[in-house]
């Protein structure tokens, strides 16, 4: 008998499946917005600048800071928050793959957003990271990593 998700599984999943949208190798991170009546506000996945072509940056990770991807690269929950184009996220909840750096946290404050989930926290020695939850927080915006099921979804295409 298949058991049926919760919300919070999946609107995780959602924003699994946003992040392999995304080509970064190292870090694919996805993020859904989503309504008080569980209907989704945006989708975002990390990427570089729209309108600009393969080739124009590249996704080096090391060296000087103006040659790698970081100046560059619009983060998942960024790019969710700005392709909601109108749509009051006042009260929406983030489903976010990695805990949300400052910058990230700074626009979802701005954005009215009350609640973030996040999958995972491999950058939780960063300041910019440490500063997105202090943020949050000082906010008054639950932030909590999400909460694993045993349960275990597989999608073909």
């Amino acid at each position: 008998m298949n058991k049926r998700l919760s919300w919070d599984e999946y609107f995780m999943g959602l924003a699994l499946m946003a992040a392999k949208r995304s080509a970064d190798p190292s870090t694919q991170v996805g993020c859904v917005i989503v309504k008080n009546d569980n209907s989704i506000a945006s989708l975002g996945y990390n990427g570089f600048p729209r309108n600009t072509k393969n080739g124009d940056f590249n996704w080096i990770g090391k060296g000087e800071w103006i040659n790698t991807k970081y100046p560059y690269v619009v983060h998942a929950e960024m790019n969710a928050l700005l392709s909601a184009k109108g749509i009051d996220l006042t009260n929406c909840k983030v489903y976010v793959t990695l805990a949300p750096c400052n910058e990230c946290a700074k626009a979802m404050v701005q954005a009215g957003i009350k609640e973030v989930v996040y999958y995972n926290d491999k950058h939780k020695d960063m300041d910019v990271f440490r500063a997105g939850k202090i943020i949050l927080k000082k906010a008054g915006i639950a932030c909590k990593p999400y909460q694993m099921k045993n349960i275990e979804v597989k999608i073909k295409l």
